[in-house]
């Protein structure tokens, strides 16, 4: 069983429901791998969040799929607010972020639903675009799911004074 780092300024630390929240309204993260000759690799996506899940797409072949086959082990970092703060020399942040194990998705039918699950956040409302689109990439396209395993949000001591 693995067991995660608890947070060490627990104060700080988001209710569940929150980083949930970040997690449904953030546009993109970055998702950190185990790369090359066992160097980090991290990369921004756009992703969406679905039933307690991370899903994105990619290319079918290259860094980010190798990685994914070496290892399936993940984190993947949402910023939700970053607001500097020069005077105070530092910054007013809120972030969440999700550990877990990555599944390359084989069965067709999650393929589709969460390409259409992208189209819709990415391009609300253009069903025919969508389509059309999912019809030209279905096969050159790859699916991947972000199992969560743990997931905790944080905010800099400022904003959780304020929320007090």
């Amino acid at each position: 069983m693995t067991v995660f780092r608890e947070m060490r300024r627990k104060r700080q630390t988001l209710p569940p429901n929150e980083s949930i929240a970040i997690m449904e309204k953030a546009t993109h993260g970055v998702l950190a791998l185990l790369g090359d000759e066992g160097y980090p690799y991290a990369v921004p996506l756009s992703f969406v969040f679905h039933q307690q899940k991370i899903y994105f797409h990619c290319a079918i072949t290259g860094h980010k799929m190798d990685a994914i086959r070496r290892c399936d082990k993940a984190s993947f970092c949402v910023v939700d607010q970053d607001v500097i703060v020069p005077e105070r020399f530092t910054t007013h942040f809120r972030s969440v972020i999700a550990f877990g194990k990555v599944v390359v998705v084989d069965e067709m039918d999650e393929k589709l639903a969460v390409l259409h699950l992208l189209g819709e956040k990415y391009a609300p409302g253009d069903v025919s675009g969508r389509e059309a689109e999912i019809r030209k990439d279905f096969d050159r396209v790859a699916v991947v799911r972000l199992d969560i395993e743990h997931l905790t949000g944080k905010e800099a001591i400022e904003l959780t004074r304020k929320r007090e």
